[in-house]
């Protein structure tokens, strides 16, 4: 009896040695460093189990032996929630980091840049290009994309704000748009209550229309609240704007680069030189100096201007000095 007990005594001790091991051996697959020669980046689709994504691992090398990475997860629970994302893999990092990366959640950080300047369709395009976003509006009408996000106007131009934006893996375009979107209308209400009082705006979608329209015609901050001020005593005589960056938009892709006398002529609600007041919608994206400029202009004369070829204007208070300004610097 006593050479029995004795007997399942060394047994146990001889099991419990043997696990002892087998969770060193396993400790020191999963604190053991990686070498990677350079930063990786994965993805783990959505939807990924671990066995996917231990897959996606190995084929990046991020770990060499799946076996124990899959091992190393259930046994400390980690394997049963996988999430979803791009993730970044660097030099020296761990087993057990990796499976705690893509347990929670340590996305990879992304960037995109949102242009000012672009059109709505350069964004989605932008939005379409970038690997780490999933496109789910990629075959979304602008419609569909304005009811997704509760926007009430009929136009998505010029209606996101344009900044640097980083984002997880796995971040749709939607709620990027969505992020561009509520920063625009924070942008506008704060300029809106800083606005000149004087100036013949209804409202900040109007200052907004304005804004894009100062946006494309120049690139010098110290000359957008000028033509603002041009623009708003243009409406106030009830003049019409004649800007031709208006005129271009309306040609859409009829536009080659020139615009010719009978583009000048042919009417379309962005066809300033046909139509009084402002067009229907911006046509563009807007910077925050150019919607500044257009909430506080320039108390100005003048009512005309034009480029001087090296990225600067003439300004003239009457159409007599704007003539001899155009062929002075339009020849």
């Amino acid at each position: 009896m006593n050479q029995v007990k004795t007997s399942i005594i060394r047994l146990s001790l001889a099991l419990s040695a043997l696990v002892g091991l087998f969770l060193v051996w396993l400790l020191f697959a999963g604190l053991k460093p990686i070498e990677l020669d350079n930063s990786v980046l994965v993805t783990i689709e959505r939807g990924a189990t671990l066995k996917g994504a231990t897959e996606s691992l190995e084929q990046s090398s991020v770990i060499h032996d799946g076996w124990s990475f899959k091992l190393l997860a259930r046994v400390f629970g980690l394997g049963s929630e996988i999430k979803a994302g791009k993730y970044q893999f660097d030099d020296g990092i761990t087993g057990f980091q990796v499976l705690q990366k893509i347990h929670r959640g340590y996305f990879a950080k992304n960037r995109i840049r949102i242009q000012e300047g672009w059109t709505f369709g350069d964004l989605r395009e932008a939005l379409n290009l970038h690997d780490a976003i999933v496109h789910t509006t990629s075959n979304w009408t602008n419609k569909k994309i304005l009811d997704e996000l509760n926007i009430s106007y009929s136009h998505p131009e010029g209606l996101f704000f344009p900044d640097t934006y980083v984002f997880t893996g796995g971040t749709s375009d939607l709620k990027i748009m969505s992020i561009a979107h509520k920063k625009m209308n924070r942008v506008l209400e704060d300029e809106w209550r800083m606005r000149h009082p004087d100036i013949r705006l209804k409202d900040p979608y109007e200052g907004l229309i304005l804004a894009s329209i100062i946006e494309k015609e120049t690139y010098l901050v110290k000359e957008k609240s000028i033509i603002a001020g041009v623009f708003l005593n243009r409406l106030k005589k009830r003049m019409r704007l004649q800007a031709d960056p208006t005129v271009i938009y309306g040609m859409g892709d009829n536009f080659d680069g020139d615009i010719r006398y009978k583009d000048l002529k042919d009417d379309n609600p962005y066809n300033t030189y046909t139509r009084n007041g402002l067009p229907p919608s911006p046509i563009a994206l807007p910077s925050l100096s150019s919607i500044r400029a257009a909430m506080r202009p320039e108390q100005t004369s003048s009512l005309y201007f034009v480029a001087k070829g090296d990225g600067t204007h003439q300004f003239s208070d009457n159409l007599k000095d704007h003539n001899r300004a155009v062929r002075k610097y339009q020849r």
